[in-house]
């Protein structure tokens, strides 16, 4: 269990058809009150957000998942989608009785917000990006999409012991924030067929989302935050277009990389509260 800076937070589960959903909850639900919901990139857990628990929860309603396949959300069958996810995570919030929620998705989660902004676009009350990017299909290129489909045998080949270091020095600049990242991906040490399919499938799912060509409208307030330093991917130059087309506000972090919430917490956590306030 999460170990909070007021209350304890309480481990439940949702059961899907493909598995069990492990996420992590206020034991106390105002439903008056807004709810954050923390939503982890791909192959991180809820531990990627420890650092906004803490300061959050006791505050607002707060809760963190576990993706589908990740972490204790396993075993599950890798055949969903991205509104797969976004209808769990609605079915979860309808359970604990959060009807004002803000997403605040990094990276994988972010698209997972956006997904949900495209289904429940009546129900979302703020979302959040961190180091994320738009799933609208013109920011992407063709060969983006083909080589988003075709990452799983590269993460099966690839040794683990260089995977396991460029993946944590390619998502952090700190100490901190490097160590999180390790300790997470060590979750699949021993196992890194796991590993592959769960990257490999996110990957897919994420461009089968940009294939569909939904209109992914952020209706609600929103907010776009990114490390001056986030080198995975295009997120940079992603985050430009988006903010540049839509107009959502985008807030630079200095020394910070693609994990920006854990490079810089108090920095995130400063923004994500002024949000709120304004909400």
């Amino acid at each position: 269990m999460l170990l909070a800076k007021g209350d304890l937070m309480i481990e439940k589960v949702y059961s899907t058809s493909c598995g069990i959903i492990h996420y992590w909850v206020s034991d106390h639900i105002d439903d008056h009150d807004i709810s954050l919901v923390f939503l982890p990139g791909l192959t991180a857990d809820h531990r990627l957000f420890n650092k906004q628990i803490e300061y959050f929860e006791g505050k607002h309603n707060v809760l963190v998942w576990d993706a589908p396949g990740h972490a204790a959300s396993w075993p599950f069958q890798l055949n969903f989608t991205l509104l797969d996810k976004a209808k769990w995570l609605d079915a979860i919030l309808q359970t604990e009785g959060m009807k004002k929620p803000v997403i605040v998705g990094q990276s994988m989660g972010g698209y997972v917000g956006q997904a949900y902004a495209q289904l429940f676009p009546d129900r979302l009350c703020g979302f959040v990006s961190i180091d994320s990017a738009p799933l609208q299909r013109q920011y992407v290129t063709g060969i983006e999409i083909w080589l988003l489909k075709r990452m799983e045998p590269v993460y099966r080949h690839y040794p683990w012991r260089l995977l396991l270091q460029s993946g944590t020095n390619g998502v952090a600049i700190t100490e901190y924030g490097r160590n999180l990242m390790r300790d997470m991906m060590m979750v699949y040490d021993g196992d890194q067929e796991r590993y592959a399919a769960l990257s490999g499938h996110g990957f897919k799912m994420l461009a089968e989302a940009m294939e569909a060509d939904l209109p992914y409208q952020i209706k609600c307030p929103a907010l776009l935050i990114c490390g001056k330093k986030d080198h995975a991917g295009s997120c940079i130059r992603y985050n430009k277009a988006w903010h540049k087309n839509t107009g959502i506000p985008i807030e630079w972090i200095e020394n910070a990389g693609h994990n920006a919430n854990t490079d810089a917490p108090e920095t995130v956590n400063a923004f994500i509260e002024r949000f709120i306030a304004q909400l």
